[in-house]
């Protein structure tokens, strides 16, 4: 019993020590995006929270991430978010750190809705430790490099600024890509990863035509290539909610989606 105890004591301890080193790093990471003015100014740390600047702004909607002048905004916004130097770990751990986790979560999940465990019966089907491997794997192969990130961009993190408004007339352009063969959405990906490079590789405008080609090229191989892994991430992620979340909602059913475009993604890049 005092072993138990001891151990227990152990794991609080190491618990405690992780939450105060995860909040020193918070504190650190807010007041260097404040100081190079990609974040609110920061006003004040106190030990369970910071005093921030009020930004007036609201959130982006799905279609507007859409938008030609806000998409390249928010990827040149990425860029200089990708290209600091900050004092943190650059060990790319985190990922799959975090779906082992959340993977040996998952392995020993139970349910008892009905519609749970038929939804979950099929989620275990697809083998997930063996996908695992395979997406390890694949992306050990993907030239990427370990840059400081948000790793959660979607619609509802972005802010707009209410008295920041833009009209833009624009065309869209990509030498050497026939846009007869690019849909619209092709072009938009491309559009956003030009802005997206134009800002971090200061020198990729001056490339030749052929040479920024193999750069957005590779960039889109990247991307696609680890955007298997924001399903299975989030895939994972939505099944663990939806046994311990009070929160109504359809984590079963996103799980399940987000399972299904991982494997639709993989048969789309042939791999």
């Amino acid at each position: 019993m005092s072993c138990n105890k001891g151990e227990a004591a152990q794991s609080d301890k190491e618990k405690n020590s992780e939450g105060t080193e995860a909040m020193v790093l918070e504190s650190v990471m807010f007041a260097i995006l404040a100081e190079r003015e990609l974040g609110p100014k920061l006003y004040g740390i106190f030990p369970q929270g910071r005093l921030e600047q009020y930004v007036p702004s609201r959130k982006l909607d799905t279609n507007e991430l859409g938008i030609p002048v806000t998409s390249a905004e928010i990827a040149q916004k990425m860029a200089r978010f990708h290209g600091m130097r900050m004092p943190f770990n650059k060990e790319p751990k985190w990922l799959f750190g975090t779906m082992d986790k959340y993977l040996n979560q998952v392995l020993r999940l139970t349910f008892t809705r009905e519609s749970h465990v038929r939804m979950f019966s099929q989620i275990m089907s697809f083998n997930l430790p063996q996908e695992m491997e395979t997406l390890r794997s694949l992306l050990e192969s993907t030239p990427s490099p370990v840059v400081f990130c948000h790793n959660d961009c979607q619609e509802g993190e972005y802010l707009l600024h209410v008295v920041h408004a833009i009209c833009v007339q624009f065309f869209f352009f990509f030498s050497a890509f026939s846009q007869l063969q690019l849909s619209e959405k092709q072009l938009k990906t491309l559009h956003f990863i030009c802005s997206y490079l134009s800002e971090y590789d200061s020198g990729f405008e001056n490339l030749s035509g052929e040479d920024q080609v193999k750069l957005k090229e590779a960039m889109l191989v990247e991307v696609n290539r680890f955007a298997l892994a924001s399903h299975y991430f989030w895939g994972l992620w939505s099944v663990i909610q939806a046994r311990i979340s009070a929160i109504e909602f359809g984590y079963m059913e996103y799980a399940e989606a987000r399972f299904e475009a991982y494997f639709e993604q993989k048969r789309r890049l042939g791999v």
